[in-house]
């Protein structure tokens, strides 16, 4: 018989972000009201499944979306600097409408299979695989949560499901405070889930990749 274990990768709650700067590695980006909402609501999400330990990236953000289920389970969370969001050469910028109104910027798209605007997705998804391996072992048998941001939890996504890492940021399936799951028998992966438990929390579009 084969141990059943489970890494979710929690994406962080909203973000209060009037001017819509993409704040990437930024420091002082906190949770929205609704982003604390968010927070509550994945942990209410977990309650009751056999959580036995908790990651988080560094940011601001992340840690506090993980702070209530801290609170209900009574585990801390570790910093794991593998969690955190994606380099990107656009961090700062403003976006408006969903565009950089910065024209001189536009030549860093160059290459989108890379990307040139940041951190290859190669890098992204190895950083990410070595710390969900790490962090199955650490939780055997049982189930482990993982803040993180949206880049890095979809990238992981991908190289899980066995498809080209490089993808249109407009379709990703990671929404704030969703959850993808990892689901692993032993040492294999058996299967993707996916789950939005604060979806009617959602009112404003958001930065992909934030």
């Amino acid at each position: 018989m084969t141990e059943t274990t489970i890494v979710h990768l929690l994406r962080h709650g909203e973000v209060h972000n009037p001017r819509g700067v993409l704040y990437g590695r930024l420091p002082d980006f906190h949770l929205s009201e609704d982003g604390h909402l968010m927070a509550k609501a994945a942990a209410g999400w977990f309650a009751g499944r056999n959580v036995a330990a908790l990651y988080t990236s560094p940011l601001d953000r992340a840690r506090e979306t993980i702070a209530p289920l801290a609170a209900a389970t009574g585990l801390d969370p570790v910093i794991d600097m593998r969690l955190i969001e994606a380099d990107n050469k656009f961090e700062g910028e403003v976006f408006r409408m969903g565009r950089l109104v910065d024209p001189r910027v536009w030549r860093r798209f160059a290459n989108p299979f890379r990307p040139s605007w940041g951190e290859p997705f190669q890098e992204v998804a190895d950083r990410m695989w070595s710390f969900t391996q790490e962090a199955r072992e650490a939780a055997r048998g049982r189930e482990a949560v993982c803040v993180s941001h949206q880049l890095p939890i979809y990238t992981a996504r991908r190289l899980a499901e066995g498809v080209r890492l490089w993808h249109d940021p407009r379709r990703r399936q990671c929404g704030l405070a969703s959850v993808t799951s990892l689901v692993f028998e032993g040492e294999a992966l058996v299967r993707v889930e996916y789950a939005e438990p604060a979806a009617h929390l959602v009112r404003h579009p958001s930065i992909p990749g934030a």
